[in-house]
């Protein structure tokens, strides 16, 4: 008894919960629908899901430079490719960061879509109309009763069928097949046929001869989902050409700033040598203290300089490690190893401009815009004509039911037979809507056009603009190769002087920091160089072709047009492929290309140094002083004297 009454409780429990589960949904459902939203609602962060985080450590920093990963070799083909199989979501340069696009490698694929959306207006439509129905009518008659009039009513079950099978085809035409089956049972009275049933079949066309009709007005919307999706991929493929470019400008952005930390860091060791000799003859008594205080103000700018460059160095990284799309954590030195390309490359300008109408991809793209509305036009055109139909329709009916005797009576299929023929035409007086559209459709390939040409007008003003760079920065880059020998000469030479206390202490700092901005300045117009090598070829439109970089295509399955049963592979990304080896790598890091060495090593200690003779190094005033004749005076030996110059400063 105790079991069946637990029964009964859990039974009522479940009972209750399930009406009260409903009411409260019916009342959060009837709170979202019926009442007025009064106020902004918004949920506090905390409520919304969370974002899964990969494990970031501490990133490094001027004062933490160690982050206990392990550093990183790369060089710019392994960069490029980094950056290739991590581009899901299209990153460019930016400054110190890298910004998304916005674009990914599914953009072409949903575009590809709108092309079966189109062609969709061409699949056969079914329609099946399937109904039951019973209808009881009342109504009053005459009795022979006190009242004399009573109700009564008739009750008729009845059965109806209207199924539809249309298609239409690209001339505009639309066939049609349609089917019909209706029952009646009525309950009472005395019909001729009851139970009864009327079937019909019909076939159809109607055929635009104005207004819809012809091929080309009904193509045109699939034309202009593929010439779209054209769009969407050649839009994607200029993205990721930026991000090629974008990673050659951060890698070689990089080795520059590795440089000029190099130089920032001699200047240091520089300056602090000129401090102790300073200092030294500070004791000795030849100099006093403000000479000191001079050294140590020009040592204290120098490594604010020296904590600045490397800033500038750790930026750089990580701006290159964003374009990548590594973490900012995973590594630790970021260590370039490919050698900039030292040597002019010359180009024909002619074949440059026909590359980049070719070839670029936002030229290509504005074609496309033409030919997107120039089928819109078509399709305006067509909208503008009036509606003139031609209609034809033939049709079979039959009858078949149960006669009062109880015998059954039906039609051949061909005894009842309908047809139709005729033409139906409809037009809006003045169709200026019509019209209008029109106009407007052919004044935006007017505007297109000179899209077309303004884009091939900055196109060519764009190459000039690389080419003169080009040329700027290697003459700059051999300008400065030559003002960094005559620098070094220089700094050797004033270096040599003031530890003799020949010269003061200004002529040496102007030395140091003439040599050590030669340095930056000649590995900053290098590394410019060989940046705009790559942003001519992708002014080019041609940087992805010449890194061998390609599409392939990544499917995925999906319901077909069948069913659930027949699924096929439809396209559901478009990913570069690997780039093809084309820079040179080194055994050594890259910056050591600009022959990174100390130009004041080996100077003897000024007590040690021989007297100077002034008139081994007397120089016609008429003669040209270049670094070239400075490097003949440091190389020449006269064997009748005792000390060359070499020997003064290099013992």
């Amino acid at each position: 008894m105790s079991s069946r009454l637990c029964r009964q409780w859990s039974v009522s429990a479940a009972i209750v919960m399930a009406v009260l589960t409903g009411c409260q949904t019916a009342r959060e459902v009837a709170d979202i629908t019926h009442p007025e939203q009064k106020q902004i609602a918004y949920r506090c962060p905390e409520a919304l899901p969370s974002a899964p985080l990969p494990t970031y450590s501490p990133p490094r920093t001027v004062t933490n430079p160690d982050n206990g990963q392990e550093d990183l070799y790369l060089s710019l083909d392994e960069a490029i490719h980094i950056a290739l199989r991590n581009a899901v979501v299209i990153r460019v340069l930016g400054g110190f960061t890298a910004n998304s696009t916005g674009s990914t490698i599914y953009d072409p694929g949903i575009a590809n879509t709108a092309i079966d959306q189109a062609r969709g207006a061409f699949d056969p439509t079914l329609s099946v109309n399937n109904t039951f129905t019973q209808n009881e009518n009342p109504a009053g008659i005459f009795t022979p009763g006190p009242t004399g009039a009573g109700i009564t009513g008739t009750k008729t079950e009845g059965y109806n069928l209207d199924a539809t099978l249309s298609d239409r085809n690209a001339l505009g035409g639309t066939a049609s097949y349609r089917l019909g089956v209706t029952n009646a049972d009525t309950e009472r009275g005395l019909f001729p046929l009851n139970p009864q049933t009327s079937h019909f079949n019909e076939l159809s066309y109607v055929q635009p001869l104005l207004q819809g009709a012809g091929i080309d007005a009904n193509i045109a919307p699939i034309l202009i989902a593929g010439i779209e999706t054209e769009q969407s991929f050649f839009r994607f493929k200029g993205n990721v050409q930026e991000l090629v470019r974008s990673t050659i400008e951060g890698y070689w952005a990089l080795v520059f700033a590795r440089t000029d930390l190099w130089a920032r860091e001699q200047q240091v060791e520089q300056l602090m040598e000129a401090y102790d000799v300073a200092d030294a003859n500070k004791r000795r008594g030849r100099q006093d203290i403000a000479d000191v205080a001079q050294t140590q103000v020009a040592l204290a700018n120098f490594k604010a300089n020296l904590v600045s460059a490397k800033a500038n160095v750790l930026s750089r990284e990580a701006a290159l490690l964003n374009v990548l799309g590594i973490s900012p954590t995973d590594i630790g030195e970021l260590i370039p190893i490919t050698p900039p390309h030292k040597d002019r490359i010359d180009f024909d300008w002619y074949k440059l401009v026909s590359l980049a109408e070719q070839y670029r991809p936002d030229i290509i793209e504005l074609k496309l815009i033409i030919e997107a509305d120039s089928q819109r036009v078509i399709a305006a055109d067509n909208n503008a004509l009036p509606q003139l139909d031609a209609v034809a329709s033939y049709r079979w009916d039959g009858l078949r039911g149960k006669t009062p005797s109880g015998a059954t009576v039906a039609t051949n299929g061909d005894d009842y037979t309908d047809w139709t023929l005729g033409v139906n035409f409809s037009v809006p007086l003045g169709l200026r809507q019509s019209r209008a559209a029109v106009r407007q459709q052919e004044l935006l390939v007017v505007r297109d056009r000179a899209n077309l040409e303004q884009g091939l007008h900055s196109a060519a003003h764009r190459l000039a603009l690389s080419t003169r760079n080009l040329d700027q920065f290697y003459e700059q880059y051999g300008a400065y190769t030559e003002t960094r020998t005559a620098a070094e000469i220089n700094l050797n030479a004033q270096s040599a002087r003031f530890q003799r206390g020949v010269v003061i202490f200004l002529n040496v700092l102007q030395a140091i920091t003439d040599w050590g901005n030669a340095v930056s300045s000649e590995a900053q117009s290098l590394a410019q160089y060989n940046t705009e090598l790559a942003t001519l070829e992708a002014e080019t439109g041609t940087i992805l072709e010449a890194h061998g970089i390609r599409f392939v295509e990544e499917r995925f399955s999906f319901i077909g047009p069948l069913g659930c049963l027949n699924q096929k592979c439809y396209p559901a990304a478009i990913a570069p492929t690997e780039n093809d080896e084309r820079y040179p790598v080194s055994d050594e890091p890259a910056e050591e290309a600009f022959d990174l060495e100390n130009p004041v090593e080996g100077i003897d200690d000024p007590s040690d140094l021989p007297e100077i003779d002034n008139d081994r190094f007397r120089i016609d005033p008429n003669e040209e002083l270049t670094p070239k004749r400075l490097r003949e005076l440091l190389e020449d030996d006269d064997d009748e004297t005792d000390t060359s110059f070499r020997d003064l400063l290099f013992r």
